[in-house]
Parts: structure tokens; C-alpha cells; sequence
């Protein structure tokens, strides 16, 4: 039977392997709460040698079955993907493909962001013959000690799965252990199926069952009973439990019953980056983000907390203050979570179980309790005042003909927003802002990337996610650090007719870096955007880089906002555009890295234990009074 563009069905249907692989992608689905969708939505791709007469043919064959996507930059292509992936919940996902050589090692950081971030993406990079008719050939890494190894493993550390695909009948498992692993919550990320390029385009013939429909039910373990008994018998012994949201409540879709347990027994509710906008801002029993970038009233509360509940979170280092955090002498831990791995984490009563199953399980088991009223009161009063606190930071401080500060640009995107925007970010001093302040209005309102804290996550992802929620307004928010690293896919938002909507601040350096630098006695070295001085420091003039020239030139349209009522008028603009469109603006400094209000937490970055500058003595004895706090939770 030849190959081609008919029907899928039919014994012994020769394809290519290229070929068979697209044609099975375009057969797969998921499964979750009676609700299906095709699991591989479309295909990023930067064709070269090693994928173009392979994958890129196939593509060309199953045009109308597989939708593509033309990229700029292979990492960007993994980040458009994991912003597609999370916005859809984790039950779709983009595959990418790229040539040999570094087309595949420019994977490798979108892919581990993947993995650190539990989010799935089918990666298909070329590989090197597997026949080796010439040895080396364009592009090959030669290994003196191994004949098989190739530049793609260097993908094998930082992916969920990872094969080399070296006969085409060595697809058929490939090609279903991908799928198993990209729809299993508790083990997805980057999947890499490796093609040697040889192998893309050599066929076979393929029994007509690798193409028949198959739909991956994502499963929802509920708790083991004694689990759930011991975890429910800890809630009940607290006095002041904490709960704390992470990105799994998310993925779960289990804001609903992350709600319901709280307004059942008046626990408070902290969040991580990935678990802000699990419950809106002006739920009673949101107390905010913790740890180094949280609000004081969840510090606070964490500090003097007899048990924190973690829901779905890794407890990054961030979120602990670096062990810091949990100061009560006799504090216990409780953590839900899918994985083991993380359940188990700072010796915890484990509930392995999803999220939305285990909250309502949770909830159930402690019917009629509630925490004293006095702790409630508490903790509403000072999130009350911390709101306050958020009003009055987000207010001008300046005439409104003045530049506005980082804080005030927030402020002003904050006026005009509703549940239906969707802001991402994901590097520089942004997050933590965002995690303080930010008023989330809708569930997945806040996508702050921060498991890998990507710099060049913010364009790519957002395009990602448009994607994900056609007819939303998506904004991007980038420092000029972050602009520099990865502006390219601006130019797919164009060719595409994606309306991202990208606010540039212009602050003439590393922002957020240069706060660290100046607090470990770094003295903001190397991390201004300016001229060097006669010093050999980079203390000059700013540079006459103008970035709206840049982005202009890049197809996008460009307002720019002088001012602070420039910029509400542009935010506006920009909001209500049909086209992709980027404000800019060149922000005040005073306060851009760490503005009052602050949630008071530390994090651990060793600072030189001797030095002869006064800056870094002070900052060392500085990191010996808090180190001395570190503790392990036993």
C-alpha cells in the first residue's frame, strides 16, 4: 500500500517513519472529567538538514491533520509550547521539532523549564544517521568513547522521558511510551523522542492499529484512607494551621474545592508563584504569596504556624525562605500532592492523591471544624491592611507628567483588567512585584513562570497561550534584560496575527540582579546597561539602545508612553488592539526592585566569607545572622 495523504485505515500501510509518527499525533486525545480533546494540537517547527526531508515532509503530507507553527528561536518554540500547555491544564500539548546540532541543543533549556514545571511537550529533534553511512556528518558530535551518543543527550537529564527512535518499528513503543508519560500528572514535562534523520525518511509498513484513535485518561488518584485519617487528625490537633497553594491545585482545576475547604474550617490560604489566582485577591481567606517574595500577613502566619498544609507544591527554596520560614518549634507538616516524591517533603504526613480529590476528600474528613474565630479575625485584619498597603503603592507619588516607577506600571495595568486578562512573566525583579501585589481576578489570570525563571519566557509563552485562549487579552511583561534575550518570536506574533499585547519597561540594566548584587556586596557590579567608565566600571552614560525601534522593526505596532498618563492611555490602547502590539516606557528606579510593601523573608545566596570591601563584610555578617535561623524540618 503506498504512502501518502489517504485514509489512516488498512493492514500494512507503508509510510515513512516521519510520516507515521504525525499520523499517529493527529489520532491522540485526552480524557478528564467526561471532557476530550486532541492531546497534540499543532507542531512548532525550524526546519534544517536533519528534520526537513523527514518530519518536514510528513508535515506537508498531513497539512490538513497536523496544524504547524513557524518558529524563530527552537528554545522560544519549547516556551510557546509549555505556555500553550499550561493554559490548556496540562490535557494538551504542542509537539516541536528541530534539525540536528544546535537547532536540538537550543532545546534544552525550554526543556527543563518544562520539567521543572511539571507541564508537557513532545520534543522531536533531528539526530544523526543511525545507519552512519559518513562519519561524522554536518553538525555531528564526535564522542571518542561512544559511538551513540549525540548532541540530543544532552536532553536526557532534563526531560520526563527521553528515547532514540534508530529502526522505524522502534516507533510503535516510542511513539506510546511519549504519550503515556506527557498525560500522566504525576510524570510529565519534556518528552524527547530523538529521530535520526536516515531513519525519518525510511518506510515501513505499519499495522493499521498505531493509527486508530486512542483517548489517555488523566487520572485522579483519590487518598489512602490512613493517609487521609492521619492528615485530617493533624488539622484538627492545630491551632493555627497554614494552607499553602501551589501550581498542582491548578493543574487539578481544583480551585473550587481549594475555596470550599477554606470557607468550611476558616484555614488561611498562601500561595506560591505557580498557586497565585488559585482563589481570587478578595477572598476572605487569602492571605497572599509567601516566602521571599510574599506579603507580610502570609509570612507572618507561617512564622507562628503549628501546621502547614502544602497542596500541590515543590517547596522551592523561595517558598521556605531558604528553611527559614516555619519558625514554630513543634510545626508539622501536611502535604497533598500527586507525587510522592513531593508529598513526603520536610517529613511530612504524606496525602498522595490529586488535588481536587484530595481537597474534597480533606474536607469531608473534617466536617464541623473550623479554626478559633480569633485566629480567623486575626489574620482578615491583616490582610485587610496589607490591601490597604497595596492601594497606596500602586497610587503616584509623582506628578502624572512624570515617568512612572515599575510598581505604578503594575497599578496602572491593574485599573484596567478583568478576569478575562492573563498576565505572564517569568524573570527579573516583575515577579516578585507581581507575587506581592498582584490582584488576581480570574483563576488563571497569573502565570508567572518561576520554577526556572527563565529570562525570554515571557513572548514566546504568551504566544503559547493566545493560542490556548483565543479572544483573551494576554499580556507579556518584560524588563529590557529580558526584551535583549529572546525578542524574536514577536515577529510570529505578527506573521500569525496573534494579538499578544507586550509592555517593555525600560530600566537600563538588570534590575532585580542589581538589588541582589548590591545586598551580597557585589556593589551592582555588571549589571547596568551603560557606558564603561574611565574606572573600567559600567557606570557610564545609558546605553542608546532604543528597544520600541527594535520591536517596531519587528512588524509589531509600538506605542510609547512618556509619562504616567501616557502609559494608561497606551495600556488601553493596547488592550483593546487586534493586532500585536507593544507599549513601552522607560520607568523610574527608586523603587523598582524592592518596594514598600515587603513580605520580610530571606533567601540564601552565599555571600564571600572574606573580602577586604566594607560592602561585602557588612553583607556577610548580615547572611551569618540569617543562615543561623535555617533549620531542618524533622
Amino acid at each position: 500500500m503506498s504512502g501518502g495523504s489517504g485514509g489512516m485505515a488498512g493492514k500494512g500501510r507503508r509510510l515513512t517513519t516521519a510520516q507515521a509518527l504525525v499520523a499517529f499525533l493527529a489520532r491522540q486525545y485526552t480524557e478528564r472529567d467526561g471532557r476530550r480533546q486532541r492531546l497534540i494540537a499543532a507542531t512548532w517547527g525550524i526546519f534544517g538538514h536533519g528534520n526537513v526531508a523527514g518530519l518536514g515532509q510528513a508535515l506537508v503530507e498531513y497539512a490538513d491533520r497536523m496544524p504547524f507553527l513557524q518558529g524563530r528561536n527552537e528554545q522560544s518554540m519549547v516556551h510557546a509550547a509549555v505556555g500553550f500547555a499550561r493554559q490548556s491544564g496540562r490535557l494538551a500539548a504542542h509537539a516541536v521539532t528541530t534539525s540536528i546540532g544546535p537547532g536540538a541543543t537550543n532545546l534544552v533549556t525550554g526543556a527543563a523549564l518544562a520539567t521543572v514545571n511539571r507541564l508537557p511537550v513532545l520534543l522531536l529533534p533531528g539526530d544523526t544517521f543511525a545507519t552512519r553511512p559518513a562519519d561524522p556528518v554536518l553538525q555531528q558530535l564526535e564522542v571518542p568513547y561512544a559511538g551513540d551518543v549525540s548532541v540530543n543527550d544532552t536532553l536526557r537529564p532534563v526531560s520526563a522521558y527521553f528515547d532514540r527512535v534508530t529502526r522505524p518499528e522502534a516507533l510503535i513503543p516510542a511513539a506510546l511510551a511519549a504519550m503515556r508519560v506527557l498525560t500522566d500528572p504525576a510524570a510529565t514535562g519534556a518528552v524527547t523522542l530523538a529521530l535520526p534523520q536516515d531513519v525519518q525518511a525510511e518506510a515501513y509498513d505499519w499495522p493499521a492499529e498505531f493509527f486508530a484513535e486512542r483517548t489517555w485518561r488523566v487520572r485522579r488518584p483519590r487518598p489512602d484512607t490512613a493517609e487521609l485519617d492521619a492528615a485530617a487528625a493533624a488539622v484538627r490537633a492545630s491551632r493555627r494551621p497554614l494552607l499553602i497553594a501551589g501550581g498542582g491545585v491548578r493543574h487539578s482545576a481544583a480551585e473550587p474545592e481549594l475555596a470550599a475547604l477554606a470557607e468550611a474550617t476558616g484555614i488561611p490560604v498562601a500561595c506560591t508563584q505557580a498557586g497565585k489566582g488559585t482563589l481570587r485577591h478578595d477572598h476572605p481567606a487569602n492571605v497572599g504569596g509567601v516566602g521571599h517574595t510574599g506579603t507580610a500577613p502570609a509570612n507572618a502566619l507561617a512564622r507562628e504556624a503549628d501546621l502547614i498544609i502544602g497542596v500541590g507544591t515543590r517547596y522551592t527554596d523561595f517558598t521556605t525562605a531558604s528553611g527559614t520560614l516555619f519558625a514554630h518549634p513543634g510545626v508539622r507538616f501536611v502535604n497533598l500532592n500527586i507525587t510522592g516524591f513531593d508529598a513526603h517533603k520536610l517529613a511530612a504526613h504524606p496525602l498522595v492523591a490529586d488535588a481536587r480529590e484530595g481537597l474534597r476528600a480533606l474536607r469531608d474528613a473534617l466536617h464541623g471544624h473550623r479554626v478559633p474565630p480569633a485566629y480567623a479575625d486575626g489574620y482578615r485584619t491583616d490582610r485587610d491592611r496589607w490591601e490597604d498597603q497595596v492601594t497606596a503603592a500602586y497610587a503616584p507619588t509623582q506628578p502624572p507628567t512624570g515617568r512612572p516607577t515599575q510598581i505604578q506600571v503594575l497599578g496602572a495595568l491593574d485599573a484596567i483588567v478583568t478576569g478575562e486578562d492573563i498576565l505572564i512573566n517569568a524573570a527579573g525583579s516583575l515577579p516578585g512585584d507581581l507575587h506581592r501585589l498582584w490582584r488576581p481576578r480570574s483563576t488563571d489570570q497569573y502565570h508567572v513562570e518561576y520554577g526556572y525563571s527563565c529570562m525570554g519566557y515571557e513572548i514566546p509563552a504568551a504566544l503559547g497561550t493566545a493560542l490556548a485562549a483565543p479572544g483573551r487579552p494576554v499580556w507579556a511583561l518584560v524588563g529590557d534584560g529580558t526584551y535583549l534575550m529572546n525578542p524574536t518570536e514577536l515577529v510570529t506574533a505578527v506573521q500569525e496575527r496573534i494579538p499578544i499585547k507586550v509592555v517593555i519597561l525600560q530600566n537600563h540594566g538588570y534590575a532585580s540582579i542589581g538589588g541582589l548584587s548590591d545586598a551580597v556586596g557585589a556593589e551592582r557590579f555588571g549589571t547596568a546597561y551603560r557606558h564603561r567608565a574611565a574606572d573600567g566600571t559600567y557606570t557610564g552614560a545609558p546605553l542608546p539602545v532604543d528597544l520600541a525601534a527594535n520591536a517596531a522593526s519587528l512588524g509589531m505596532r509600538v506605542l510609547r508612553a512618556r509619562t504616567l498618563d501616557d502609559l494608561r492611555e497606551a495600556l488601553a490602547e493596547a488592550r483593546a488592539a487586534d493586532v500585536p502590539t507593544c507599549v513601552y516606557t522607560e520607568t523610574e528606579t527608586a523603587d523598582t526592585v524592592s518596594p514598600p510593601p515587603t513580605g520580610g523573608a530571606w533567601w540564601d545566596v552565599p555571600v564571600a566569607e572574606v573580602a577586604s570591601r566594607t560592602s561585602a563584610v557588612r553583607a556577610r555578617a548580615e547572611y551569618d545572622r540569617n543562615a543561623a535561623l535555617r533549620r531542618r524540618h524533622l
